[in-house]
């Protein structure tokens, strides 16, 4: 670690987690998250709405912990990140305010990141930079995507993704069918461990000859699932749990693993990333393990704690986003629940709007009296 590597502070609120983390280059000092999945349990799934209150509650003492916990004060940032899409818009919409504020009242350069290449960035914090390009599979409750990043903070290419179900919402649905509880796939993954994995011939989605080569789909493979958890209630026999979930669970990871290991053949490149929360799946990744040796590619899995959504990896971009000096975003960012990959931030429209000091940009807002008094009261 350098003492003159960018020191910055990144925001996660693009579902029910309020991830705050802190890094220094690609050093993690601090990752403290506050997560609301319990209040969401007893609906099934995470309501929007609750994230979002849990997320204004959760921010400032989330922020204040990582700050503590990383043995710095705010005023020695370099810079603010903050997930601006994509994920549900309330949230984004609590982390981006969030962000803006501090970024203004520190005046630091803010930074509007993707939340898909920060789940590919974060792998830095444990593995060291990024090879370029880098093959990304990311799974998790909203998104099953197979991206090429030749350049993390500028060029990121979408090569599959699921056209239907993302993995992760699918381990949620075959867990509720089988009375489990919510969130899904941990339970799962621990069931699965007993059982026999080749119990049930489950559907693998889209790996016909004709099929999209890299997309994904498992929405058949949920319904097929659950039609025969209710044809074994209908007939009044016991459903056997535990292979049912490593049954489905082999079917997953099966066609994850086979098309992620394939592209990464197709395109030439030697190394493979696994991320977002099912990417802490233990059969998952023993599988890619196994099929990434044989192919002769270097795997490359941040541990579970970094792989579900959390500051650290927001903070990870931005930090990459300062050392290659992309420009900051405008404090007029917005949330984008829909902000494609292909965009991994959103700088401002010129860069004499952001604002910040020893990265070459000026600050170009005009600030009033009660302005200055409240920034200097809020971090004098």
């Amino acid at each position: 670690m350098m003492a003159d590597e960018p020191l910055v502070l990144g925001i996660e609120t693009s579902c029910d987690e309020t991830g705050v983390g802190i890094v220094r280059g690609t050093t993690l000092l601090a990752d403290a998250v506050a997560s609301s999945v319990d209040t969401h349990a007893r609906f099934g799934g995470v309501v929007p709405e609750i994230a979002s209150r849990a997320h204004l509650e959760a921010m400032v003492p989330t922020i204040e912990r990582a700050l503590k916990t990383a043995g710095i004060s705010a005023r020695d940032l370099d810079g603010i990140a903050v997930t601006a899409g994509p994920g549900l818009a309330g949230a984004l919409l609590v982390g981006v305010s969030a962000a803006k504020a501090y970024a203004y009242a520190l005046d630091k350069p803010l930074y509007g990141v993707n939340h898909l290449a920060s789940h590919i960035c974060v792998d830095q914090l444990e593995h060291g930079p990024l090879p370029e390009p880098t093959m990304a599979l990311l799974v998790s409750g909203g998104h099953s995507s197979l991206l090429l990043a030749p350049d993390i903070t500028a060029d990121v290419r979408p090569m599959g993704a699921t056209i239907d179900d993302a993995a992760g919402e699918a381990f949620d649905k075959i867990a509720r069918v089988l009375q489990l509880g919510f969130p899904g796939g941990p339970v799962i993954d621990r069931l699965a461990k007993e059982g026999d994995p080749n119990a049930i011939a489950f559907p693998r989605g889209l790996t016909g000859s004709r099929d999209p080569a890299y997309d994904f789909s498992f929405s058949g493979l949920k319904t097929a699932v659950a039609r025969w958890i209710e044809a074994k209630r209908t007939a009044g026999e016991e459903v056997p749990v535990r292979d049912v979930a490593a049954s489905f669970q082999e079917a997953v990871v099966d066609v994850l693993t086979r098309k992620a290991v394939r592209a990464c053949k197709d395109e030439g490149v030697d190394h493979l990333m696994i991320g977002g929360g099912v990417a802490a799946n233990s059969r998952l990744r023993a599988l890619a393990q196994e099929r990434c040796e044989r192919a002769g590619i270097r795997l490359r899995v941040p541990r579970p704690g970094l792989c579900t959504d959390n500051g650290a990896m927001v903070a990870a971009l931005g930090a990459e986003m300062v050392a290659r000096n992309r420009p900051a975003s405008d404090l007029e960012l917005s949330a984008d629940s829909s902000l494609p990959v292909t965009e991994p931030h959103v700088p401002g429209e010129a860069s004499g709007h952001a604002q910040g000091h020893g990265h070459g940009h000026a600050h170009g807002h005009d600030h009033d009296h009660v302005h200055e008094v409240s920034k200097k009261n809020l971090y004098s």
